[in-house]
């Protein structure tokens, strides 16, 4: 069985529930709280840069020309999002420059881009191939569901088209692609740590947008 679809059939129940969340919900209806968006948006800009860095410690660590080649692509588009999220929804709903460079990772994005970049540093290729999948294929996935149970005139329909749209999935292909041939040629044990890594990444996924619908800043606060 191919790794993708392998790695899918264990977490699917975990996806169902990450698509289930208030927040995908609310947006697909566009009643989700522009708070929570706002807040969504200021982290996902600052986890987008993180996931850049671990996708281009990525691209050093592969196997092939090819590898390299896509995964130094990836992580020029993740920090082109990045500078469009500025630029658009930024703007759009009124988050000015001052407050996004003032506002600190929430205790979920720390966790998750801390694991991204730890794994990309510290594990072998195929580990980091996998730990970084869930942020590609996940959105695809949601993206695709919730623009077939969008609202006419969703305040959030530009976020939406962004992840339901052919040149994201295109990407997300590639990404599942090389994955596999990849998993292809790994030993037993490699394997079980790339199903690892894949699923902690997962529901770091689920956490992350679970606390921006619920705006959850760190539980401990600095005196």
């Amino acid at each position: 069985m191919l790794f993708s679809k392998d790695v899918w059939q264990r977490n699917e129940a975990l996806y169902q529930e990450t698509l289930n969340l208030p927040f995908n919900q609310e947006l697909a209806q566009g009643t989700l709280a522009q708070d929570a968006f706002c807040h969504y948006v200021i982290q996902d800009a600052h986890y987008l840069e993180a996931y850049g860095r671990a996708l281009s410690v990525c691209a050093a660590k592969a196997f092939d020309a090819n590898g390299i080649l896509q995964f130094s692509q990836f992580a020029q588009g993740a920090v082109a999002v990045e500078r469009q999220l500025h630029g658009g929804f930024m703007q759009q709903f009124g988050i000015s420059a001052e407050q996004f460079a003032n506002t600190p990772l929430t205790e979920a994005s720390h966790h998750y881009t801390s694991y991204l970049l730890a794994t990309a540093w510290s594990e072998s290729y195929p580990v980091v191939l996998a730990s970084l999948l869930p942020c590609f294929w996940i959105y695809a996935e949601v993206g695709s569901a919730i623009y077939h149970q969008s609202v006419p005139n969703n305040p959030y329909q530009a976020w939406i088209d962004t992840y339901a749209g052919d040149e994201f999935h295109q990407s997300v292909r590639k990404a599942i692609d090389l994955i596999d041939d990849v998993a292809s040629r790994v030993d037993a044990e490699t394997l079980a740590k790339m199903h690892i890594a894949y699923t902690t990444s997962a529901k770091l996924e689920w956490l992350f947008w679970d606390s921006a619908y619920q705006q959850r800043e760190w539980r401990v606060q600095a005196a």
